[in-house]
């Protein structure tokens, strides 16, 4: 497997928007290729009659049907908030539309 080069390292911190001193370029390529390396460890371990798997117990999801039961209206839902608008509670705008 060839070693990560610095210039590899700028680029993907590039994308992420990181600013890296070349001491630091210098300083992750290094511990990134060993991380790269130590994934590539785990791929000689898996052997090919094991399947790959997202757990290594078997999970089942575990559901319900859908009932219609009684709830609060609209109106029963909105009488308790300070203010509302067109069936919808009504909060302060944080964000601005720019």
């Amino acid at each position: 497997m060839s070693s990560l080069s610095r210039d590899e390292v700028a680029h993907v911190a590039g994308l992420a928007r990181i600013h890296l001193s070349d001491e630091e370029l210098d300083t992750f390529a290094g511990q990134l290729d060993s991380i790269v390396g130590f994934v590539a460890s785990v791929n000689e371990a898996a052997a090919d009659d094991i399947p790959p798997m997202s757990h290594p117990l078997p999970l089942t999801n575990v559901t319900r049907p859908d009932e219609v039961r009684p709830s609060l209206t609209a109106d029963e839902a909105l009488s308790g908030a300070p203010a509302n608008e067109q069936q919808r509670f009504l909060v302060p705008r944080i964000l601005s539309e720019d």
